[in-house]
């Protein structure tokens, strides 16, 4: 039998390792902090006004299956809309969500940085008034008018942004004192940044099992990467991860307090043969709230 060596000459060895993380945590955190707001964000613009046809012909008029079955029901049970209410949808794309807020009565107003996502949208019709507005602009945001709108919805566009702050403070500018702002995006523990989907076989006490999960290689600063949105996409665009405590921090320091959260899922899909969200069913790939202004 060995002898247990000295904790002193392990610990160094540990300390050590923890500080060159910090170290490179603090690097990171430096880069981000220098990024170029400004030529990402055009950047992005020019990447999505290229693919807008291309997510036009997948979301369609009523959105593809991750918004009908995910996103959609956890944003309107969230908003709990009221017929007549005014409504700003921010990052509408080709309009899908601003559509089905004007169907259930909405005075919607809907707004993309994307002018051929904005053509398209009007294109499919509707009684909704549409700008071509960057929504990390929050001057421009403002022009919109302040206090006039009961709520303010963002889905699945957060992370597309490469700062989210200017919205949130236009927004709690923009809402009505018992407005309220409700926003979806790609669940950032889950489903943020590619994250690699796992199969395994487990073999235990004669009886196989299949097992599925997903394994992420970052959380707490992981810098903006490009990734495809859906498969057969023209071009990547860029994603922009932020941990919990900065996606809800940046609108706790605009005034908002977290009203209600969910994490939508998809049920198990027997048929499914790929490896997909349809096998991950215990884990979200989305995350939806309401934040009201305190």
């Amino acid at each position: 039998m060995g002898q247990a060596k000295p904790a002193c000459k392990i610990f160094p060895a540990l300390h050590w390792q923890l500080a060159r993380v910090q170290s490179l945590i603090h690097i990171r955190q430096s880069e981000r902090k220098s990024m170029d707001v400004k030529r990402l964000n055009d950047e992005g613009r020019e990447l999505w006004n290229r693919k807008a046809q291309f997510w036009d012909a997948m979301q369609g008029g009523e959105g593809n299956s991750f918004h009908r079955r995910l996103i959609e029901p956890a944003v309107l049970q969230l908003l709990k809309l009221q017929p007549g209410e005014r409504m700003l949808d921010v990052g509408c794309g080709n309009g899908v969500l601003a559509r089905r807020l004007a169907k259930e009565g909405a005075r919607v107003t809907a707004i993309d940085f994307s002018a051929a996502f904005v053509r398209l949208a009007e294109a499919r019709g509707q009684a909704i008034r549409y700008h071509v507005m960057d929504a990390t602009d929050e001057a421009a945001l403002l022009t919109l008018g302040e206090g006039r709108f009961d709520a303010v919805t963002c889905t699945m566009a957060l992370m597309d942004m490469p700062t989210i702050k200017p919205l949130f403070r236009a927004a709690s500018r923009l809402l009505n004192p018992g407005g309220r702002f409700v926003f979806a995006t790609a669940h950032p523990a889950f489903n943020s940044n590619n994250p690699i989907f796992v199969h395994e076989i487990e073999d235990r006490g004669g009886l196989v099992s299949d097992h599925y999960a997903v394994k992420l290689r970052g959380y707490l600063d992981v810098p903006p990467v490009k990734g495809s949105g859906a498969p057969g996409e023209p071009n990547p665009h860029y994603y922009y991860h932020r941990p919990l405590h900065e996606l809800l921090g940046a609108a706790f320091a605009a005034g908002f307090a977290l009203d209600a959260l969910l994490e939508p899922a998809f049920a198990p899909k027997a048929d499914s043969q790929r490896l997909n969200w349809f096998k991950l069913w215990q884990i979200p790939p989305a995350l939806a709230g309401r934040l009201r202004l305190a």
